[in-house]
């Protein structure tokens, strides 16, 4: 892995293609295990998630649906503070076994605006799958699942996380070089 520049910035190897997907497949051995017998619904959170839940998905044994919305509250490299949902939810969670995949959680609050939504539809449980967790950064009281990645609080590229719409194609994770 070498340094690129996207954009304006350069960036620095983090993770590799390899780590990324040996966490994956830990992740989705733990998911077989807790969810055996049951039939979970995946919702992954776009545009970010998609990479990791697709290779998640993947790996999975057990019998699983995944659905999509898209929420959204980065612009560049920072959050806006505003939550905008674009693609909503159309699946009944009354009584089912929620998953929630994200790419990466940080503050918080796009997952502190939204999980009431998805609690009010009365899910037999609901749990958060996150590849990447910011613990420096966290600011809204989350409980998550399961965790492929603690990182520092460094912008990150790669691996479906972008700047500006670049870089979520790359197989590998990259730090912003400052």
């Amino acid at each position: 892995m070498n340094a690129l520049k996207v954009h304006d910035k350069l960036f620095k190897p983090y993770l590799s293609a390899l780590q990324i997907q040996e966490q994956i497949k830990r992740l989705a051995d733990e998911v077989n295990t807790d969810y055996k017998g049951k039939v979970p619904l995946f919702i992954a959170i776009l545009n970010g998630s998609f990479m990791f839940a697709s290779d998640l998905f993947k790996e999975l044994t057990i019998e699983a649906e995944i659905c999509f919305i898209k929420l959204a509250s980065y612009k560049g490299t920072k959050s806006t503070g505003q939550v905008i949902t674009s693609i909503g939810l159309d699946e009944n969670l009354k009584g089912r076994h929620v998953i929630l995949i994200e790419d990466i959680v940080d503050t918080g609050k796009t997952l502190d605006m939204f999980l009431p939504q998805l609690r009010n539809q009365s899910p037999a449980s609901l749990k958060i799958a996150t590849l990447l967790h910011k613990p420096e950064a966290l600011k809204y009281p989350l409980q998550l699942h399961y965790i492929g990645f603690n990182v520092p609080n460094k912008f990150l590229l790669g691996f479906g996380l972008d700047y500006d719409g670049l870089g979520r194609n790359l197989k590998e994770i990259y730090q912003l070089d400052e």
